[in-house]
């Protein structure tokens, strides 16, 4: 399913496709790319207490300066300055989305359409 999107930016309206699938249990699942390229995706919470969503980074995609990493004893793939990837070990966990409940998400609305229409947050 395809929602459509109506996107404010100054006096202009950009309208984009926001395309709905499911995840294989069967929730509604939509897949973005933030500023700077980084997969996000906005989805229904499996939550059965309340409903709610999970919103933001699918992958954090964390980086360590290649100096500190050095340093550290750790790889840089021969990188000596600026991000180098950084493996987190598998014991680690990072909460990468939020989980939102419907009351928190309109808690957000005012403030998001507010930087809509204007680019600011107050």
């Amino acid at each position: 399913m395809q929602k459509e999107r109506k996107v404010l930016l100054g006096n202009a309206i950009k309208i984009e496709k926001m395309k709905i699938d499911k995840t294989g249990r069967g929730f509604d699942i939509s897949e973005f790319t933030d500023r700077y390229g980084a997969k996000c995706s906005i989805q229904k919470s499996s939550l059965a207490t309340e409903d709610a969503i999970w919103f933001g980074v699918d992958d954090p995609d964390p980086k360590i300066m290649a100096s500190d990493a050095d340093r550290l004893g750790l790889p840089t793939n021969g990188e000596t300055t600026g991000w180098v990837k950084y493996d987190v070990p598998r014991e680690v966990l990072i909460n990468n989305r939020m989980h939102l409940t419907r009351e928190q998400v309109a808690e957000l609305l005012p403030t998001l359409q507010k930087f809509v229409e204007t680019g600011e947050i107050s």
